[in-house]
Order: C-alpha cells, then structure tokens, then sequence
C-alpha cells in the first residue's frame, strides 16, 4: 500500500513531491559541508549493483539448500526457491514503475533522454532484497549470539546506509529510495512466510534424540497404553 501510495504521488506530482526536494536539498547541504562521507558512501552504494548483490544472495541460496539438505528437511528447498522467485520479480516490477513513472533524476526537470527512470531506486530495491533475503535464509541456520546480532542487526543497518548513501551522493530522491523500501517489504515477507513454513516448531522431530530404556512390550518405561 505504502508503495502504490508513493507510485501515485510522485506520477501525479502531488504534496510529497515538494517535501522530497526539500529532503534532497538538505542531503545537499550536507555533503557539501562534509566531504569527507561522500568517498565512504560511494562505496555502499556500490552495494547495491547486481554483479555485489546478487552473487551474495546466490551463496546464501546454496548454503541454505545444501544445509537444509544435510539435515533432511522436510521442503527445505522452499525457502531457496522463494528467494530466487523474489529476485526474478524484482527486476520486473522495478522495470515497470520506472517506465510508468518516468521521473528525472535529481537536479533535472526533464525525463531522462533515454527513457531511464529514477524512481524507484534499482539499487535500493537489489541490495534490499538481496542482502535480506539472504539474512532470512541464513537466520535459522545460525547458533551463534554474536551471528544472529550480525544477521539481525547489521543486515538492516547495511541496508540503511545503502539507501542513505543513494540520496547522500544525489544518485536518488528520498522517495525513490523509501518507495524500494516498501517494495522491499513486500517482497520479502514472501521469503520469511517460506522460511517460518519450513523451521517453525511443529515441523521439527521431536522424537530425536536419545530413546530412553524399553519396558516389556517394547515401550518406553512408563508407557500407560
């Protein structure tokens, strides 16, 4: 909803239109009185190409199925095969809004001559989806505290900065970059309902482990039947 919201008042030139260039040019301001973030943000930004991203998510898809595999889980191949559908969507829905949209980059008034639209962010949106669905495959598999703090609380704080560092550099409008965010969300609730289908509780063994000593029909000591 949050995205479809945005779609319409950035293509209808609405209220939030006049807030995202006063967003943008307090971003400005900033990175000129700082100069020194703008080499660092360059670098998240580059997190967000498909040649960064996707080989991350690639190796979490692998990692995931052989450890789901290993273990005999029953559909573990499911949450792998939510997170490739979602990063095949991804690119298509991004395609299209940009196309339907049509927005200038920053500090243009005018389309860009090559059709290419600004909104919403591409490399907001892959890095989003890439690194998260890869947290979220990954999240199960990890015993670890320190690990899971990484996974819990790094993944999105790496994504923050990806999206900040888009707006930072004036690669991106603020909404284009909240728009793929939302998007985002949306797209990744789809890996975490796979994940939860597959690792909730009810579906774990609960038999495993150690049998206790066998009473005389063959039962386990204690067995009322």
């Amino acid at each position: 909803m949050l995205f479809a919201a945005l779609t319409w008042q950035v293509s209808s030139h609405g209220p939030l239109v006049g807030r995202d260039a006063a967003v943008l040019g307090w971003f400005r301001r900033e990175a000129a009185a700082h100069p020194w973030f703008t080499t660092t943000a360059h670098y998240f930004c580059k997190l967000g190409n498909i040649e960064v991203a996707v080989p991350v998510l690639l190796a979490a898809v692998c990692l995931a199925g052989w450890l789901g595999r290993r273990a005999g889980l029953p559909r573990g191949w499911l949450p792998p095969a939510a997170a490739l559908l979602v990063i095949v969507v991804l690119p298509v829905v991004v395609t299209v809004a940009k196309d339907a949209v049509g927005r200038p980059a920053p500090g243009r008034t005018v389309p860009d001559p090559s059709g290419y639209g600004y909104f919403p962010s591409g490399h907001t949106a892959t890095s989003a989806v890439a690194y998260g669905a890869a947290a979220l495959l990954l999240l199960p598999w990890v015993r670890g505290g320190a690990a899971r703090l990484v996974l819990l609380a790094g993944t999105p704080l790496l994504l923050l900065l990806v999206g900040f560092s888009l707006v930072w550099c004036d690669y991106h409008w603020p909404l284009d970059v909240l728009a793929s965010w939302s998007l985002t969300l949306s797209l990744l609730t789809v890996v975490a309902a796979a994940v939860t289908a597959v690792h909730r509780p009810d579906r774990q063994d609960l038999t495993a482990g150690p049998a206790g000593p066998a009473g005389p029909d063959g039962g386990p000591v204690g067995d009322r039947r």
